[in-house]
């Protein structure tokens, strides 16, 4: 029986440990199921790249999952081949999971990485034949395609990335509007405060929600209650916009022996040297139950809507039981 929560909680699984060995697929699929019957959890998430960093492709694992569950939501951390991905067949492939899954998805689309961010991202790209300088447009563009395609009969396009006449896209999805959520994460330094802005105003204009992770707490409240303005300009209802927050997690009594956990797993899955450990801390949620609580709470106050959690250890049943006996209650709404 689904609890009433102060916030729309999700795992994250991680469909590329399946390639590392450190998971099956049967271990996401009961993961998923656990999730699910503990009436705590809302929805469960799977990462996505093709080429750059292998794994289950996305969609396809989402499929398995809605094969063997009835009620989570199910959607992505973050599509992030969305611009390599032509949106008709996107479309049809998206519809076809809402449709299976009796209109449970969830769609979050971001830009994915750029040919800055190291030479397999240069490669996919190239290999794709897509410009690194393309990506903000093909998501946009594909986004209002999308939209269109799911929601009219036949649709004709000429945009600058994609054109198209007199379109029938079937299946059209349960879900009349589908959501789509936009993942955007402007790092300090990397980004002034005009891209920011830029970057947010995209959100309100062409998502449903927004979705991030590694965010300061007053980072996250700001930006969201940005992203809220800018949609109320828009036109839109801004108390409609969702809040996304990928985050990681790792339970032990022992604070210290959590945060190496974690390390060696992101370590093992990102690379020696991707993960600072100032960007650890901020993407980590670790120690003991009552810490890992404090940290999920200053966000939820912060205005997150859906906190989706991803345990960063080898002992994914464990601390998945866990974080339902002695995490979850503390956001139950008695």
């Amino acid at each position: 029986m689904p609890q009433a929560m102060q916030a729309k909680f999700g795992i994250s699984l991680s469909n590329r440990a399946v390639l590392f060995d450190w998971a099956t697929t049967d271990d996401l699929i009961a993961a998923a199921r656990t999730a699910e019957d503990s009436g705590y959890f809302h929805s469960v998430w799977v990462g996505d790249n093709l080429l750059s960093k292998p794994r289950l492709e996305s969609i396809v694992t989402l499929s398995a999952i809605a094969a063997h569950t009835s009620t989570v939501k199910l959607g992505t951390i973050c599509l992030a081949s969305f611009p390599l991905r032509d949106p008709i067949l996107l479309a049809i492939q998206w519809a076809s999971l809402d449709v299976l899954s009796a209109g449970r998805t969830i769609l979050s689309v971001c830009n994915g990485a750029s040919e800055r961010d190291g030479p397999q991202f240069a490669h996919e790209l190239e290999v794709m034949g897509v410009k690194s300088n393309e990506r903000v447009g093909r998501v946009i563009e594909g986004v209002r395609i999308l939209r269109r395609l799911w929601s009219e009969e036949r649709v004709t396009h000429q945009g600058r990335y994609f054109q198209f006449e007199d379109v029938e896209c079937l299946p059209k999805p349960v879900q009349q509007p589908l959501p789509i959520l936009i993942a955007a994460n402007p790092k300090p330094g990397q980004a002034d405060e005009a891209t920011v802005d830029r970057i947010l105003r995209r959100v309100a204009k062409h998502g449903d929600g927004w979705q991030t992770d590694a965010t300061p707490v007053e980072t996250f409240r700001q930006r969201f209650q940005s992203i809220r303005e800018y949609a109320h300009q828009e036109g839109r209802d801004p108390s409609q916009m969702e809040s996304c927050l990928h985050l990681m997690v790792n339970i032990n009594n022992d604070r210290e022996t959590a945060y190496k956990e974690a390390e060696t797993f992101l370590t093992s899955y990102y690379g020696a040297g991707a993960i600072s450990r100032d960007r650890a801390e901020l993407w980590l949620a670790y120690g003991p139950p009552e810490a890992v609580i404090e940290k999920i709470q200053a966000y939820i106050d912060a205005g997150c809507t859906t906190p989706v959690l991803r345990f960063v250890s080898p002992d994914l049943s464990g601390q998945l039981r866990r974080c339902i006996e002695e995490v979850l209650p503390a956001f139950s709404v008695r």
